[in-house]
């Protein structure tokens, strides 16, 4: 089951400055395949692991990946509104924006999708 998640990037800036898997696109149609990349594979998981003091201690069910997961973006008031439908949980979803986007973030809504 997908779910619909509207999320809003207020300072795209912030969340570029946010860490070593940073977002790096500029506008809002770069920073959602970013977004929807992270979702459908599993690099950033897997490059985050990596640097984890333990690699194998971390649970594997944070790398899931949906195939399917699709994320658009709007640029709008100077921030970045990004719709993201995926079957990924909202704990793996937080996880993975967190990486690339830090605290820049703000979950806007949840819906089914």
């Amino acid at each position: 089951m997908s779910t619909r998640y509207l999320i809003r990037l207020p300072e795209p800036e912030q969340a570029r400055a946010s860490g070593v898997h940073a977002i790096r696109a500029q506008g809002a149609a770069g920073i959602a395949a970013e977004v929807e990349d992270a979702l459908r594979g599993n690099a950033l998981f897997t490059r985050w692991r990596s640097e984890q003091p333990d690699p194998d201690d971390v649970d594997e069910a944070l790398g899931v990946t949906d195939p399917s997961a699709r994320v658009t973006g709007e640029d709008r008031d100077l921030g970045v509104d990004l719709v993201v439908n995926t079957s990924i949980s909202s704990t793996v979803l937080k996880h993975r924006l967190r990486l690339l986007a830090g605290s820049a973030w703000e979950l806007r809504d949840v819906r089914a999708g």
